[in-house]
């Protein structure tokens, strides 16, 4: 049997020692079994409650169904599954069985899982029967998908995987993989172009549970857990599993969209002690006629990442509830947040300081470091770093450096150590040879009463000089008009530098957005 991994919180950064010889799904499940947690709840999802130890049989049972079908070590199958209990289940059993699972974003478009199912070449299908109308046009064409799973009670032809798991044997052995093995891909959310299979490592999951979950978030084993951010999602697959796994916690899933609406509902009924979201949706919950009281829920802490946090709105959320958010950033391609801020320490409109365990650095376009107060790209340096882009070797080339990896975004750091965020790389502005961030136009906008959201980019005026331009969605019961756009300009022209005011205005109904929640700045402009 694989061994499972130890850590040395004492050590500075935590010490994470993995063995050669390391399966990711059986650390996560055999810690629980042996420390006893069998009969506790591991998850609750829409349909009901399961203890660790059914998630152990569950996982088993999975391993078998790949088995039964043909399904070989380095397989790879592609997971397009809501949050339930069938996603743990299919990841954590895949990797068991050192089968490569790939965790799909559930709101693309029959063009995206196409091209995914073409790239990744992905032997087995599991999707959920909601989401099967965007795969049954395009199956038949790949020849290398050889199966299909439905989860759900109607199979559209296929195989039920309800059905597939009481056939086979509770009992499975586990595979002989490594520390060094491909364990999983996440496909990038494409929000500049093409998804990217981003590969990973069975070392990986474990790295940032010790090195950002526990140390800085402080999870533990009387938490329970609730993300809005969907487990396909990098950042959503460490808060729903990774992170309560490595230390017995429960877990809520919602296979429904988080609207602020389904967000309360959870957080009233479950009442779960830590909240992890994104920063459009707490810009929405805070507009909503149903916000909690303060003294309806027990959440004692808060994460958002996706994209940088409006300072306003962490400072609204904190007043209201008298919880902090920890916003931080992390990534597809180093699987969870490396820059964080602390309890206890939050900078609202900053994302912190790095992650003990990791090293950050900001370079100029010349190549070389950039002093505090400088505008850089952000690099990384960490443990659970991809591999490379899968059939992508100049993206990889660009983006994996040796010891570090590039963000592609841009950040200042202050004089006593946090950083600021500054915009992506191809969205900042350069005003009369001035940089200029689109983040903090956006701040400045969003600080006004009448905004719910904005987005600033990049515009030509007549003479083709670049200026910002604004798009702004107003909150419900606002009327958009040219006082108020005139109004909304010298909101940002009393805040800012007055260069950096948006010489345009536009009102919009919503702004685009990628299914984790970015801005998709490059549509508008």
């Amino acid at each position: 049997m694989p061994e499972l991994s130890t850590v040395d919180q004492g050590a500075s950064p935590p010490r994470v020692s993995i063995p050669r010889s390391y399966n990711a799904a059986y650390d996560l499940i055999q810690r629980n079994l042996q420390a006893g947690r069998t009969g506790k709840i591991a998850y609750i999802d829409d349909h009901g409650s399961y203890s660790y130890g059914d998630l152990a049989e569950r996982v088993n049972r999975f391993g078998n169904v790949l088995a039964g079908i043909g399904m070989e070590a380095e397989n790879r199958v592609m997971l397009c599954l809501l949050d339930t209990i069938d996603f743990p289940t299919a990841f954590l059993g895949s990797i068991q069985a050192g089968i490569i699972p790939i965790a799909a974003n559930t709101l693309l478009t029959t063009a995206d899982y196409d091209f995914m199912l073409g790239d990744s070449r992905a032997r087995a299908l599991v999707v959920s029967e909601a989401l099967w109308p965007q795969f049954a046009p395009i199956v038949a064409k790949h020849r290398m998908l050889r199966h299909i799973i439905v989860s759900g009670s109607d199979g559209k032809g296929h195989p039920c995987l309800s059905d597939l798991m009481k056939g086979v044997s509770p009992n499975f052995s586990v595979a002989p993989t490594t520390c060094d093995d491909i364990c999983f891909w996440l496909y990038s959310s494409g929000s500049t172009g093409t998804p990217k299979g981003t590969v990973h490592l069975h070392s990986h999951l474990i790295q940032t549970a010790e090195l950002y979950a526990k140390p800085i978030l402080g999870i533990r084993e009387d938490d329970l857990v609730f993300s809005a951010a969907k487990l396909f999602f990098a950042y959503g697959l460490g808060n729903g599993l990774s992170f309560p796994l490595s230390v017995g916690a429960t877990t809520v899933l919602m296979a429904e969209r988080p609207t602020p609406q389904a967000v309360f509902k959870r957080l009233r009924e479950h009442q779960p002690t830590i909240f992890y979201g994104v920063p459009t949706l707490y810009a929405a919950l805070l507009a909503s006629p149903e916000l909690p009281r303060r003294e309806e829920l027990r959440v004692r802490v808060c994460t958002s990442a996706g994209e940088a946090l409006p300072a306003d709105i962490g400072k609204r959320w904190t007043e209201h509830f008298g919880v902090e958010i920890l916003d931080g950033i992390g990534s597809t391609e180093m699987l969870h947040i490396f820059l964080s801020n602390r309890p206890g320490e939050v900078r609202y409109g900053t994302t912190g300081k790095p992650v003990p365990g990791y090293a950050v650095r900001l370079i100029g376009e010349d190549g070389n470091p950039v002093p505090p107060g400088e505008i850089g790209e952000l690099q990384i340096n960490g443990p659970s770093a991809a591999i490379m882009y899968w059939n992508s070797r100049e993206k990889s080339r660009h983006t994996f450096m040796g010891d570090w990896t590039r963000s592609g975004d841009k950040y200042i750091e202050t004089a006593d150590g946090y950083f600021q965020y500054c915009g992506r790389s191809d969205d900042m502005l350069k005003v009369g040879g001035i940089y200029v961030s689109p983040f903090e136009v956006e701040g400045a906008l969003m600080t006004h009463e009448a905004v719910l959201e904005a987005a600033v980019v990049a515009h030509a005026d007549a003479d083709q000089l670049i200026k910002p331009k604004a798009y702004v969605v107003l909150k419900a019961g606002i009327e958009p008009s040219d006082s108020l756009g005139d109004a909304l300009k010298q909101h940002v022209k009393d805040k800012l530098a007055p260069y950096k005011y948006p010489r345009w205005l536009e009102f919009v109904a919503e702004l685009p957005k990628t299914a984790t929640g970015k801005i998709q700045r490059f549509k508008l402009r």
